[in-house]
């Protein structure tokens, strides 16, 4: 496995790309097998993710900012649940309910 942490981070010529490509492969590998994706107060990384995933695999954002669960929605993909509300008290409710 690759991480970010392989990598030089000088901004010489052709390093942020290398930097791109190692994280771009990076989730890749983290996100094989995967059937559930949260994303959780994250708007760019639930776009990258959500991009990259196949379209079987469900995906659900959860933002206090309705305009980022609208963005991540629109992105064409049926999967996709958006809830508008506190990731805090997201988390706590989920939570209670895992725990019976």
């Amino acid at each position: 496995m690759t991480t970010l942490d392989d990598t030089t981070w000088p901004l010489e010529r052709g390093k942020p790309m290398r930097i791109l490509v190692v994280a771009q492969d990076t989730y890749s590998e983290a996100l094989q097998n995967v059937r559930l994706v949260l994303a959780l107060s994250t708007m760019l990384h639930g776009i990258g993710v959500g991009n990259m995933l196949p379209s079987w695999v469900r995906m659900v954002c959860v933002d206090i900012n309705p305009a980022v669960v609208t963005k991540l929605a629109d992105r064409g993909s049926s999967q996709t649940i958006g809830i508008v509300t506190d990731v805090g008290l997201f988390l706590h409710r989920l939570a209670q309910r895992l725990k019976g």
